[in-house]
């Protein structure tokens, strides 16, 4: 009803008097009697596919490379790199930035040259004849108070032996000789 009282009074009064007169804002008349088509919206762009106008051009980013791959920079790191050329007045980007184009020329890996050592093997005991192979053990066992203990010591005479060679028990764990 009252876009029609609006309709008629706008080429009389004017569409802002016609609005104000009916108590209805003017830009929400407009916007339900809109004559034109929405604008089109371009496509969404992937944010990988963008272009970035502050993004490092390829001369800068050889630059950087070429720079944290000379012999002069081998064995130090990024963080060092971007500080000893700061010093030297070079400023090429920022730590990330070498960070992040190290990792993206797979360059993130230990920089200095590092020892190989060979895979330790584990001691095995085989035991080929009796009496070859002899283990131990220490256990406590509670004593006649509280917070009191007996350190029983018992010697096997084969890992596989259901009898022991000789057990003792102790008050207190015996003290290793000082070197």
């Amino acid at each position: 009803m009252t876009d029609a009282a609006i309709s008629e009074l706008g080429p009389v009064v004017g569409v802002r008097a016609a609005c104000a007169a009916a108590g209805v804002p003017q830009a929400n008349w407009y916007r339900r009697h809109r004559q034109s088509p929405e604008p089109e919206r371009p496509a969404p762009i992937p944010h990988r596919q963008r272009v970035q106008p502050r993004a490092l051009t390829e001369n800068e980013r050889t630059a950087i490379l070429d720079e944290l791959h000379s012999d002069r920079f081998a064995d130090v790191s990024p963080t060092e790199v971007w500080a000893i050329l700061l010093d030297e007045g070079r400023y090429l980007g920022s730590t990330s930035t070498f960070y992040r184009l190290l990792r993206q020329a797979s360059g993130t890996r230990e920089r200095r040259r590092q020892a190989t050592h060979p895979a330790k093997l584990k001691p095995e005991l085989v035991a080929t004849d009796p009496n070859a192979v002899w283990s131990w053990d220490i256990t406590k066992l509670q004593g006649p108070q509280k917070w009191s203990w007996f350190h029983l010591y018992v010697i096997l005479t084969s890992t596989h032996a259901t009898s022991s060679a000789g057990w003792s028990p102790a008050a207190s764990p015996p003290h290793s000789p000082k070197c």
